[in-house]
């Protein structure tokens, strides 16, 4: 029996485990009545404990008519009678979105016409999908529909119809059962077939505020908030505002200005800097060509620069080198060649730098990471390997 739509502010019942059994390390029940909603409609099910035995996962074994089974942390005995508790904060905040789902779904089909493709309420932020294109105007037009269906603080009532009746009952949308189909209604706002738990009043699910949308698969998928969750959303947000406004002497609603001014002194210290490490890497590209007359370098380069400096000696004909850098706890090093020297980077690779444990590749540049340890060491390989093929 499925206590829950009768008694959906209930946390607390006793039952008689009618049928139990495991597979493997899952262990499973099923009882005579129970208050834990299973998985379904895109809310998910309860937990809490059977007997002292922690509830895991709520499954329903065929949509709004099989036997709720539960999957529990340790088995129980068939016959066995037990004290069922719900984790009600986590009950609670499930019938707060799924109210705020419906009364969204009214509110953008009141807006612009638009349907509810598919929704998710497994996470605190939940996301619903529709059919219309992303419009901003719609979206803030919906939401402030659904709080003043908050604030109108209305019933929310639920019963059964028989699947005859449904299209005299105009519902929001058609039913995805048959026989008896249970009704969610909100007076004077919405109503549609639905197995879920809802609040008791539209005052509960409030306050509701979508935080983001999308375009998505053609349509639009909306995020949002509700409930307790809204608050600590607002909570959070002010909190990290707070602090912000206190790091730039600034109101929390006054942040864009500094912010923005701060953005705008990043970008110019940005083109700078790449103005000076551009500036850097030729004078160190020129140094080297006059320390290695023979154009055969190796040497150790800043790594803030080691992939420009690369870059021009690989376009300096007749140029072959080995660059090695220091990244914080490993080695960088570049690999390189100009098309008119003769010898075979991979070559090298292999007997130079690979026995050294470097990763990486390339063809006429290699590029790679090596241990931190290996980078003096692998410069005097270099330098004996180019000796011995001379």
């Amino acid at each position: 029996m499925r206590a829950y739509w009768e008694r959906p502010y209930e946390s607390e019942f006793e039952a008689r485990v009618v049928r139990a059994w495991s597979e493997g390390e899952k262990h499973f029940a099923v009882l005579d009545q129970t208050l834990f909603y299973p998985t379904s409609g895109g809310q998910a099910c309860d937990t809490g404990r059977l007997g002292g035995v922690a509830v895991l996962e709520v499954l329903e074994d065929a949509k709004a008519t099989g036997p709720v089974i539960h999957r529990l942390e340790s088995p129980l005995s068939e016959g066995q009678i037990v004290v069922g508790q719900l984790d009600w904060a986590r009950r609670y905040r499930h019938m707060q979105r799924h109210t705020a789902e419906h009364m969204l779904g009214q509110a953008f089909l009141r807006a612009a016409g638009w349907n509810v493709v598919a929704v998710n309420m497994l996470n605190p932020v939940c996301t619903m999908d529709f059919d219309g294109a992303p419009d901003e105007a719609v979206i803030r037009q919906a939401e402030a529909l659904a709080n003043w269906a908050v604030y109108a603080n209305t019933a929310v009532r639920s019963y059964f119809i028989d699947e005859a009746e449904a299209p005299a009952h105009g519902l929001r949308r058609a039913p995805k059962v048959t026989g008896l189909i249970r009704v969610v209604e909100i007076e004077g706002w919405d109503k549609v077939a639905c197995g879920g738990l809802h609040v008791a009043r539209t005052g509960e699910a409030g306050p509701i505020k979508i935080t983001r949308f999308e375009r998505y698969k053609g349509g639009t998928r909306v995020y949002f908030v509700a409930g307790w969750e809204a608050l600590e959303l607002f909570d959070q947000e002010h909190r990290l505002l707070s602090r912000l406004g206190e790091w730039f002497s600034s109101s929390p609603l006054e942040l864009e200005k500094p912010i923005g001014n701060l953005r705008e002194e990043w970008r110019r210290a940005r083109a700078e800097n790449a103005l000076l490490k551009d500036e850097l890497a030729e004078r160190i590209m020129r140094d080297l060509l006059t320390e290695f007359p023979t154009q055969t370098i190796a040497a150790q380069v800043p790594n803030s620069v080691l992939d420009m400096v690369g870059r021009r000696l690989a376009e300096w004909p007749g140029v072959l080198a080995l660059l090695l850098a220091q990244a914080e706890d490993k080695a960088r090093y570049v690999l390189l060649k100009h098309p008119s020297r003769s010898e075979d980077l991979q070559t090298i690779w292999e007997e130079v730098l690979k026995p050294l444990g470097a990763r990486g590749g390339g063809a006429l540049v290699k590029l790679g990471v090596m241990p931190l340890k290996a980078l003096h060491p692998a410069l005097l390989a270099f330098e004996r390997y180019l000796a011995q093929e001379r």
